[in-house]
């Protein structure tokens, strides 16, 4: 069985390294720095990592964290490190579980921004990415204003919220980029009720 978080964090960090420290990404005010120090604190500094949430004073720790680590080791040294999982993830064996889904969503957020090539993922991954949108979906569509219906190309649909129906249809790949709120991004196509779809692009989708 292919190790899926290992494939992408391999991606991450190669496009990282063509990119250099201050290349755009589509998370807002960040560099490819910044994102390179926001994984390595991710796996590296339990002390910070719940900080990568939205979470007020605990995330302004998280902030300084960053920035300690990035003028410490340097974004060259981030990325050597990055190369390998955590050892606690070894340990634990859940670099699988919580990091194949997270770094290609970080690929692409390094990618996309600087007109990178697409990407053709295997249809594996896809179906993997197919089997976890119905878990996301629920914390990323609640506040969505309508019920979203996703339609993926390999997979089961799967539906989300209340209101006027929308059906979202695009490669399971391309849905959960829009379930983590990247919108502009994500290639997909809207269909249903015109009120419905206006409101799921505005909605703040995701955490």
């Amino acid at each position: 069985m292919t190790a899926w978080a290992a494939h992408e964090r391999a991606a991450l960090v190669d496009a990282l390294e063509e990119l250099g420290p201050d290349a755009p990404t589509l998370c807002d005010g960040w560099l490819t720095k910044d994102m390179a120090a926001h994984v390595y604190v991710r796996e590296r500094r339990p002390d910070a990592a719940l900080g990568v949430l939205p979470l007020g004073p605990v995330s302004r720790y998280t902030d300084r964290v960053m920035e300690s680590v990035l003028e410490a080791q340097g974004y060259e040294g981030l990325l050597r490190k990055l190369r390998e999982p955590a050892p606690i993830l070894r340990v634990l064996h859940i670099d699988e579980a919580i990091n194949s889904v997270e770094f290609f969503i970080h690929t692409e957020d390094v990618r996309r921004p600087n007109n990178m090539p697409d990407r053709e993922l295997p249809d594996e991954f896809e179906r993997k990415i197919a089997g976890r949108l119905k878990q996301q979906g629920r914390l990323s569509f609640r506040r969505a204003g309508a019920r979203v219906r996703l339609v993926p190309t390999v997979g089961e649909p799967a539906e989300f919220g209340k209101g006027p129906v929308v059906e979202v249809h695009g490669k399971p790949s391309e849905l959960m980029l829009l379930a983590f709120n990247r919108k502009a991004d994500a290639k997909v196509e809207y269909t249903g009720d015109p009120a419905g779809i206006e409101a799921l692009k505005k909605a703040r989708l995701g955490l």
